[in-house]
């Protein structure tokens, strides 16, 4: 990866986020996957792999900042009290110790830290919500802050999940699971479906997924489902002081717990309990495909926190996949959101661990040109390593294609020119607003889940409106209600879903800012970041103020901007570029007054004496790291940044503290010790 050039970076983060999300809809809407998981954990490695070494390259759409999973319509929506977020991957013992090593810095510790290993179970992940020791209700991961209603289901799975806890409990808490289906139920299940006439599932996890997201929960009852409890989410009060006491805790209550799952001494014992349980895999009764490492210690798994949308204190080990040769049959230029033309390779389905794989990434045109690629060559395809699926190489000793493949210099979805600057590997449609596939594409992200998440209005429908005329910018999508009976004569509608249409927009006129921020798709503006910026600003009218204010080089508006901790000076130069741009202005207008923009939820600490403070460290601190520090004052609700202003409420001076410091003075801000501010935040 280090030959990449930014260029081929910016094209390759476009293409795997394309092909993370269409993943993500197979797999968590569709419960038909066409990639193992071991694929598509390498796909999300590499994409994070590149932002690291290109920071400012980070994408609106990043999978690195956001939960695979989005909750999916029939089902009813429970929002969890304590997120249930992903965890990071590790593929060798060196990223397993490099895992170890960022925790051990993070708390500024230089002993060995105690390990609980558990077996990762290829499931479906549970939340179940427990009062005075009784089941309430359970749901299914979604998006990791919200997930489906399931509990009707779950009640159908009592020797799982006991519908009263065994002994003293908590007056509330979160129990969190896997629900699977063993190999022999499996099989069983298939064998059923065949003597029936019906279609068989492709591997337990999709059964099991399928099995636990029945609308009629009497079909839930008929399939054979298990579940192992392995987290917690919110507590009312502790229940223990390790990981390996909370297991015994729910197995005390009445729950399944892995009997693989061990305590190590030390993470040193990690590479064998990996070797050990990869020999025994195969002779499981459940799949696995790796296994999930965490920090014994719930104290310091508190202390690290979250980074995105993982927990510094566990990552998942996963086994390594496989490769397979096929046919390279066509390759297929698709244009991105922002004119890229990026290459996918269509293959001869070819059977790769019981996956048939069917697409591949060619990541840009010289890597064609490398690798000499040409239609009817024999490839090899890869499902481990850098980027799965992909093309690896050429069979040289199979027949070879007639000629070499010529990258188009015209736009397949528009015909204007595509244009290779010189020194640059991407090759962009010059067509801009004209060109369909970027419309299209950007009002697809607009009304995705993670966006403004309009039922009704998917990919077909969003392209079929345009084509009609009727959508040219976000806010004509507000407009489609006045064209309500128009929609209802279109072949494939009627009166019904074209009213249900109507009012799942008019629902959607209400929407939180964050969500607002992510579904203008302006660049590097994930998920994450919209909900810093949205945290930060509090208000649309004060955002959209302090964004113009910050369109001026060297103003304090866009110093404080590259500041906030998670932004940086590379998004603040994005934003900047956004609003500087009188056009994006306008239609920022038009949409903002069809709308109404709800300010950014108040910080749940809301006794923190820091909340909504805006907090500066500096200088070297002794009885924490940096940052754990700035963790911890997030976490109370406070917005902290990397340079003073007269913004500033609180510099927190350490040892050795320079100019900042002396700049605070100069300013009339608040200074205080390390010692004063943990005295201030109550530690």
């Amino acid at each position: 990866m280090s030959d990449l050039t930014e260029e081929q970076a910016k094209i390759e983060l476009a293409r795997l986020a394309m092909e993370i999300a269409y993943h993500d809809r197979l797999y968590y809407q569709n419960d038909a996957p066409e990639i193992t998981d071991a694929e598509y954990d390498a796909l999300r490695k590499r994409n994070a792999e590149i932002e690291a070494q290109f920071p400012a390259l980070v994408r609106s759409d990043s999978p690195t900042n956001r939960v695979s999973g989005t909750p999916e319509t029939g089902f009813a929506k429970l929002r969890h009290r304590v997120p249930m977020l992903s965890l990071d991957n590790a593929f060798d013992a060196a990223e397993f110790t490099e895992f170890c090593d960022r925790a051990r810095r993070f708390l500024g510790l230089t002993e060995p830290l105690g390990i609980v290993a558990e077996p990762k179970i290829d499931g479906l992940s549970i939340n179940l919500l427990y009062e005075n020791g009784v089941f309430v209700h359970g749901a299914t991961r979604g998006d990791g802050t919200e997930g489906e209603d399931v509990t009707a289901n779950l009640r159908t799975m009592p020797e799982a999940i006991p519908e009263r806890l065994n002994g003293p409990a908590p007056a509330s808490i979160e129990i969190r699971g896997e629900v699977f289906m063993t190999k022999a139920d499996f099989l069983a299940l298939n064998e059923a479906q065949t003597a029936a006439g019906n279609r068989l599932f492709a591997n337990p996890r999709n059964a099991a997924a399928g099995g636990l997201r029945q609308l009629d929960a009497r079909i839930t009852a008929t399939r054979r489902l298990s579940m192992f409890a392995y987290a917690m989410g919110e507590s009312s009060e502790p229940v223990a002081e390790t990981h390996a006491d909370y297991l015994d805790r729910l197995r005390a209550w009445g729950f399944a717990v892995n009997p693989l799952s061990k305590l190590l001494g030390s993470e040193d014992e990690a590479a064998a309990f990996q070797a050990d349980i990869a020999l025994r895999r195969s002779g499981l009764p459940y799949d696995i495909d790796g296994v999930v490492y965490k920090i014994n210690d719930l104290t310091l798994q508190r202390r690290l926190g979250f980074v995105g949308r993982a927990p510094r204190w566990a990552i998942a080990w996963k086994f390594p996949a496989e490769q397979a040769t096929t046919v390279l049959k066509a390759i297929r230029i698709q244009v991105g959101r922002t004119g890229a033309l990026t290459p996918v390779a269509e293959l001869e389905p070819v059977n790769v661990g019981g996956v048939l794989v069917a697409r591949a990434t060619l990541h840009n045109e010289d890597e064609i040109a490398r690798k000499d690629l040409r239609i009817g060559d024999t490839v090899v395809v890869q499902r481990a390593g850098d980027v799965i699926p992909q093309v690896v190489s050429v069979v040289t000793a199979q027949p070879r294609g007639a000629e070499a493949y010529h990258y188009p210099n015209l736009c397949p979805a528009c015909g204007s020119h595509a244009v290779r600057p010189p020194g640059e590997v991407v090759r962009r449609c010059t067509g801009g607003l004209i060109c369909p596939d970027q419309r299209v594409e950007r009002l697809i992200h607009f009304v995705s889940r993670n966006a403004f998440d309009i039922d009704g209005l998917g990919e077909k429908t969003i392209q079929e409106f345009y084509a009609e005329g009727w959508l040219h910018g976000p806010a004509d999508l507000f407009r489609l209600p006045e064209r309500e009976a128009e929609i209802a004569e279109r072949e494939g509608w009627g009166r019904l879903s074209a009213r249900n249409l109507s009012r799942a927009i008019r629902a959607r006129q209400i929407i939180p800012l964050e969500r607002f921020i992510f579904a203008l798709g302006i660049r590097r503006i994930g998920e994450a970041n919209a909900k810093l910026l949205a945290r930060h600003y509090g208000t649309f009218e004060n955002w959209r103020a302090q964004m113009l204010a910050a369109t001026t080089i060297g103003s304090d508006e866009r110093l404080a901007l590259g500041s906030i901790l998670g932004i940086g000076p590379a998004i603040a130069e994005e934003l900047a570029d956004f609003f500087g741009e009188p056009r994006n202005l306008v239609a920022l207008d038009e949409l903002a007054a069809a709308l109404t923009i709800e300010p950014a939820a108040a910080a749940t600490t809301a006794d923190s004496p820091v909340a909504g403070k805006t907090v500066v460290f500096t200088g070297t601190l002794e009885t924490m790291t940096r940052p754990e520090a700035k963790a911890r004052a997030e976490s109370l609700g406070a917005k902290v940044t990397d340079s003073v202003s007269k913004k500033t409420d609180i510099v927190v001076v350490g040892a050795d503290a320079g100019s900042k410091a002396r700049k605070a003075v100069e300013l009339g801000v608040r200074t205080v010790t390390e010692a004063e501010w943990r005295e201030l935040v109550g530690e």
